[in-house]
């Protein structure tokens, strides 16, 4: 029989050889572990080449509420995004400050995570500032780095992923999430972004749940998964809330919930704790 303890001071490489996989199994090398993992999304991307190019609707820059206040133009839809600038400052603070006890290689990750939500407060303000596709490239960016960032902390994490392991994987989601953005930019075809946006939000509730969880609090992923689910219903309902409402847009409310899913995340790291598992 198998019991769960914590233990605040385990350190992660001890963590990934005490806690043996569970369920279906995990393959005993980092390349077929990632192999698994990311394969689906090959499905994905085929269907995606099936569907054809998807190009960005004109539409899209349209937002309803266009209000200018204080002299800023979409004033709501800019200011909202100043929550992304706490939330990844106040991250990175812990990330670097001394009672981070995280492994070099999680460190980066999650610096690329936090670094990119704190830029997408600068991106995305400079997009609702003046929307267009050229702004919108300015927007997009950071938002990559940010999920590509925490799409490596977390498969890193849950396949228990060596150090030089977890840093090639890291390099590879930056250079796709990236070069999907700048390949709509050049294009017009958001199949790529789509692929680098959807697919782990799809995977990381399976990896959750076919893999033993190395930390406390691994229900805040999914808290932040919902967030995110939330703020994207906000998006496509930004008008029907303005007329509801007439006093903020959905899509202000959409930075809103964006943001705090990153402050879920934000707290997860900083609180939560290395699980062990001994066999009794």
């Amino acid at each position: 029989m198998t019991h769960s303890r914590i233990q605040p001071g385990i350190s992660f490489p001890a963590l990934a050889r005490r806690v043996p996989a569970r369920g279906v199994g995990i393959p005993s090398t980092d390349a077929r572990k990632i192999a698994l993992t990311l394969g689906p999304s090959m499905l994905m991307l085929a269907a995606l080449l099936v569907v054809g190019p998807i190009a960005q609707p004109e539409a899209y820059h349209h937002f309803h509420d266009t209000r200018t206040l204080l002299g800023i133009p979409y004033c709501l839809n800019v200011v909202s995004n100043l929550p992304f600038a706490v939330a990844g400052l106040l991250g990175l603070h812990w990330l670097l400050g001394r009672t981070c006890t995280l492994p070099r290689h999680l460190k980066a990750c999650y610096a690329a995570t936090l670094g990119g939500i704190a830029l997408t407060a600068f991106g995305s303000a400079y997009y609702h500032w003046a929307p267009s596709h050229q702004t919108l490239v300015w927007d997009r960016l950071p938002m990559a780095i940010a999920f590509m960032g925490l799409f490596a902390g977390f498969l890193s994490e849950r396949l228990r992923l060596s150090g030089p392991a977890s840093l090639r994987l890291l390099a590879g989601l930056l250079a796709f999430g990236l070069g999907s953005v700048l390949y709509w930019a050049a294009f017009d075809d958001l199949r790529l972004y789509v692929l680098a946006q959807f697919y782990p939000i799809l995977a990381i509730p399976m990896v959750l749940w076919r893999t033993p969880a190395p930390f406390t609090r691994g229900g805040d992923w999914l808290v932040a998964l919902g967030c995110y689910a939330a703020a994207k219903a906000l998006e496509e309902l930004d008008g029907a809330i303005y007329l509801a409402a007439g006093l903020v847009s959905g899509h202000t409310l959409k930075h809103l919930a964006a943001a705090a899913g990153a402050f879920v995340i934000v707290r997860m790291l900083m609180h939560r704790q290395a699980m062990a598992c001994d066999r009794l």
